[in-house]
């Protein structure tokens, strides 16, 4: 190592050597650039996320016209998505071993997601049997899961000093595509009739069909684009420490109690949305365009809010963003048997997005911080397959509360579960990151 004199030596004939054809800002330029291509990584998986969000989230405004056309029931309908979930579930634990042991097949594993999102939608266009609906809504359930494990692991792992922004930047992704694919999808089944313009909109089928078109996009893209970026350090580790280190992180009672509150928050979401999207149709007899923009309501507060509270729990701590966001959606839930339709509906939904979607990457910033380095696709995993598993319940019970008596009662439902959330944030063991390498602590 060389001495101070020899460094002070060095520095001095640095600074007085011309650089040719270069300047200050070039030298800056060249620093930033990696930065540079870090950020794109960032928001090149946020964009992939946004797209595979709009094709989850187009299934929402599908449903009604899926219910009339198969006659199905309330609790048809709920075991339908019940099935989705669990199989959403259940594809988690795969994707988190294959990340974990794969690091280096991170493009290939977001590649395969999104195929299964394009072939449940090309089944869900065929389909006219409930058991094959079934079917492709769990293909569709696989294939958006696949995607959590490698993109969440990746984005934790590449940016640990702003975790909790690179898990809102995300989720901001999928916002965007839960937003847009409503009033998308709503307009493409209802068509427009405004100054002098007719058109009549295209049958539930044949958009179901077109939803095939930007998943297979970003298949190709994936592979054309991303592949070679998503090399974080190492590659991965052997079966041996792979088992090891899950055994440690099935013991982690933060990681564990952040999957049962990633539950709640699933269950919560996944009933009132659902069972909104049939009470505007059955009950207030809206149309498809209007259901879509509602629903696109719910979830653009949620673009704003999103990097917000990933920001806040970053500074004050995953804490009280994570109990606050909770109480929040218990309140704002049992608002809905006020607002019965009109500007009421659509503003409580407004408040309802702004932390029923931004409260998820918030959990899965806190599941990180007592996540050790190498099992960061399990610790997604575990969290977004107890979520789904556990969560897969809700439909059916709240289709059988909208059967029984009417959408009061699964609002009142979905409440109690927003509650136990806040009761559960308010004494978790929760870690929070200091610092990048830093151990992390619980309470």
């Amino acid at each position: 190592m060389p001495s101070t004199a020899d460094r002070s030596g060095i520095e001095g004939q640095a600074s007085e050597q011309p650089v040719d054809g270069a300047s200050v800002a070039d030298v800056t330029t060249t620093e930033d650039a990696p930065r540079r291509e870090s950020s794109r990584l960032m928001y090149g998986i946020s964009a992939g996320h946004g797209i595979k969000h709009f094709g989850q989230g187009a299934i929402l405004i599908l449903v009604p016209e899926i219910k009339a056309s198969l006659a199905l029931s309330d609790v048809a309908i709920g075991g339908m998505f019940a099935a989705r979930d669990a199989s959403m579930g259940l594809t988690n634990v795969p994707a988190g071993i294959l990340t974990d042991m794969f690091r280096h097949r991170v493009p290939m594993l977001l590649a395969v997601s999104m195929s299964f999102v394009a072939l449940g939608y090309l089944l869900i266009g065929m389909s006219s049997w409930y058991w094959l609906t079934v079917l492709a809504l769990m293909i569709l359930g696989t294939g958006t899961s696949l995607w959590h494990p490698p993109a969440f692991s990746e984005l934790a792992i590449r940016y640990p000093e702003r975790r909790g922004f690179a898990m809102a930047a995300h989720s901001t992704g999928a916002q965007v595509g839960n937003t847009t694919a409503p009033a998308t999808i709503g307009l493409l089944l209802g068509g427009i009739s405004y100054l002098g313009v007719e058109w009549s909109g295209l049958g539930w089928r044949l958009v179901a069909f077109l939803l095939v078109i930007p998943a297979a996009l970003t298949v190709v893209v994936v592979l054309a684009k991303f592949k070679g970026r998503a090399k974080p350090d190492g590659e991965g580790v052997s079966l041996r420490s792979y088992f090891g280190a899950t055994q440690k992180l099935l013991r982690n009672p933060s990681v564990l109690v952040m999957a049962l509150l990633h539950a709640v928050r699933g269950a919560a979401h996944n009933s009132i949305q659902l069972f909104l999207v049939i009470y505007m149709a059955d009950e207030l007899d809206y149309s498809n365009l209007a259901i879509g923009v509602h629903v696109s309501l719910l979830t653009l507060a949620g673009i704003a809010s999103t990097p917000v509270l990933g920001i806040l729990s970053d500074k004050l701590g995953r804490r009280p963003v994570i109990t606050f966001s909770f109480a929040a959606i218990s309140f704002l839930v049992l608002a809905f048997l006020w607002a019965d339709g009109g500007w009421m509906l659509s503003v409580t939904m407004v408040a309802l997005g702004v932390f029923l979607f931004s409260i998820m990457p918030v959990i899965v910033a806190a599941a990180m911080d007592s996540t050790d380095r190498g099992s960061e696709g399990t610790s997604i995993a575990v969290l977004f397959a107890g979520g789904a598993l556990i969560g897969a319940v809700a439909p059916i019970v709240a289709g059988v509360l909208n059967t029984q008596w009417n959408f009061d009662a699964v609002v009142i439902f979905v409440a109690a579960i927003a509650i136990v959330g806040t009761v559960l944030a308010l004494v978790a063991p929760m870690g929070r990151s200091r610092s990048v390498g830093s151990a992390t602590e619980s309470p």
